[in-house]
């Protein structure tokens, strides 16, 4: 893949992580069109870098999903690179989970739901592209989940081991498949204030985009790139003869 002359869309873009790597990608002479559900943010975003494209949406919302996608089709046919960074971060007590469902399911819903959604959805797209990758940022919680914020690490190993199916899948097309893995990153996740211990957000993005310009599809950082490490082999080999035995058995999936 190269990491140039691409048209590339990325959620939860207007701060954080994703604005980050928005701003990194814009340099290297892409068009970079993010989107987030606070026009403010977006607005912030697009004052301090004018070249950015922002677009309001909130992933939440299946049907936002679908305008979102219309609207990157309709404008930018040409468009090759999805990268789906949105996420929020609830800190749960389970002996005190009073709240209604629906506080719960937010969590799960832009997480886990928005992504997968909006992959299977952008690929008819993505497939016929000369070029084009999905971009997945997950977290090193999806390898070792913190306690206090449990439906946030089961969203994270989710969506890790539907980003580790979809490369197997789309292996050979025109699809690359790439999975970002975030340690503790000083942002705004969980809310102002709880992410400061984490490494600085431009450290982090210049070390992603290293790895990226190098041609890497499963990039950690610091302390998540440590626990990378720590995954067997044999499980990444297991999943590849699951995959293969699977094809073997049902030629016409």
């Amino acid at each position: 893949m190269e990491w140039n002359g691409n048209t590339v869309l990325v959620t939860g873009g207007s701060n954080g992580i994703g604005l980050a790597l928005a701003v990194r990608l814009l340099a290297r002479g892409n068009r970079v069109v993010i989107c987030g559900r606070r026009q403010d943010k977006l607005d912030e975003a697009r004052a301090a870098h004018p070249d950015l494209i922002t677009v309001r949406c909130d992933v939440m919302r299946p049907e936002e999903r679908m305008e979102l996608l219309a609207y990157m089709n309709e404008t930018y046919p040409e468009w090759n690179v999805l990268v789906n960074n949105a996420g929020i971060q609830q800190h749960v007590n389970v002996r005190r989970a009073n709240e209604p469902w629906e506080h719960y399911e937010r969590e799960i819903a832009i997480n886990f739901d928005a992504p997968v959604h909006l992959t299977l959805a952008a690929l008819p797209h993505l497939l016929e592209q000369p070029r084009a990758a999905v971009i997945n940022v997950t977290s090193g919680l999806a390898l070792a989940p913190a306690a206090w914020a449990p439906i946030y690490s089961a969203t994270k190993a989710a969506l890790r081991s539907f980003t580790e199916s979809l490369r197997l899948q789309l292996e050979g097309s025109r699809v690359e498949v790439i999975e970002i893995v975030p340690p503790a990153v000083n942002t705004d996740l969980g809310g102002p204030g709880l992410h400061t211990f984490g490494v600085p957000v431009d450290d982090f993005a210049d070390g992603v985009m290293a790895k990226l310009l190098a041609g890497a599809v499963e990039i950690g950082y610091a302390d998540a790139e440590r626990r990378l490490s720590l995954v067997p082999e044999e499980l990444r080999e297991a999943a590849k003869r699951m995959w293969s035995g699977f094809q073997a058995r049902n030629s016409h999936f």
